[in-house]
């Protein structure tokens, strides 16, 4: 997505939103936060360096090696469940092909979603991988409770129609909103300004962050992060796209930075300088280490 029809879409979702429902407006304004001071280690698709991506286990390697949240992507099966994976075809980390889209959750739980990691990393290979099912996100809940932290993402909502009612329905269900507190439990993300448009409409304490695609070295201007700040507390970016400057911006403007996916240390070490509140990382051992011998 070019930076530009980016912007445009923000935009123009924001002036039909709010032309709409001029009290969604207002809601910011008691808006949640998170405390800028700390920073977030945020285990991407749990500790996928070290474990099948969007597996249990690598959820609970991503506790044990100290994440603050475990990041997860959703997509939404035929019947209406939303699950945890990245893409939307299983092709790449099941033995399974086909969009999740087309599937039934119990085709989907048919499939082998553990094997795939141990062929390609045979050295960190482990004979449990083997078999493991794609979670749901209610599995996720269930497994980790409320005592976790979530950092969820909507992929491909356009494809999904529903798929943000169904996620307040699943994130009421167990209990995940409320009055957020600096600590929060959960957070959503997505590329979508209007998906996470109708999250803030759906229940405006939950706190949102804006993600951006940048096909070049990203610059953003004071009008768009502002245009953003209307609904959400961050914005997220590749890290090989943004600069100390741009950082610099969007932390200028009271928004929290979280750059991904950040895998090695010296990047790890130059964002921190920058002034990034937190980053995602397959490895959030090693992001750990760094953050505790600064």
């Amino acid at each position: 997505m070019k930076k530009i029809s980016y912007i445009s879409a923000v935009l123009l979702v924001l002036s039909m939103v709010f032309s709409f429902n001029p009290t969604l407006a207002s809601a910011k304004v008691e808006g949640p936060s998170l405390n800028p001071n700390k920073i977030l280690n945020v285990a991407h698709r749990g500790a996928s360096g070290h474990a099948p991506e969007h597996t249990v286990p690598a959820y609970e390697l991503g506790e044990a090696m100290k994440g603050d949240y475990i990041e997860i992507d959703l997509q939404m099966t035929k019947d209406g469940v939303l699950i945890a994976m990245h893409d939307e075809k299983v092709d790449r980390t099941t033995d399974g092909t086909g969009f999740v889209k087309d599937m039934t959750l119990a085709e989907i739980k048919q499939l082998d979603a553990g094997t795939w990691f141990n062929e390609a990393y045979p050295d960190r290979a482990k004979a449990e991988y083997a078999g493991l099912t794609v979670p749901t996100l209610e599995e996720v809940f269930e497994e980790f409770g409320r005592g976790a932290r979530y950092y969820i993402e909507t992929k491909a909502p356009n494809v999904y129609p529903g798929m943000e009612e169904e996620l307040v329905r699943v994130l009421e269900k167990y209990k995940m909103t409320g009055p957020n507190a600096p600590s929060s439990k959960v957070l959503i993300q997505s590329f979508s300004p209007d998906s996470l448009l109708k999250m803030h409409a759906l229940d405006p304490r939950i706190p949102l962050v804006q993600l951006i695609s940048y096909s070049s070295p990203a610059v953003i201007t004071d009008a768009e992060v502002e245009a953003i700040k209307e609904y959400a507390i961050g914005i997220g970016a590749s890290y090989t796209r943004i600069d100390q400057a741009y950082v610099e911006k969007v932390r200028g403007h009271g928004l929290l930075m979280h750059p991904y996916t950040v895998n090695n240390r010296e990047d790890m070490e130059r964002l921190l300088d920058w002034g990034v509140t937190g980053m995602f990382t397959n490895f959030p051992d090693i992001l750990n280490d760094v953050m505790k011998n600064r």
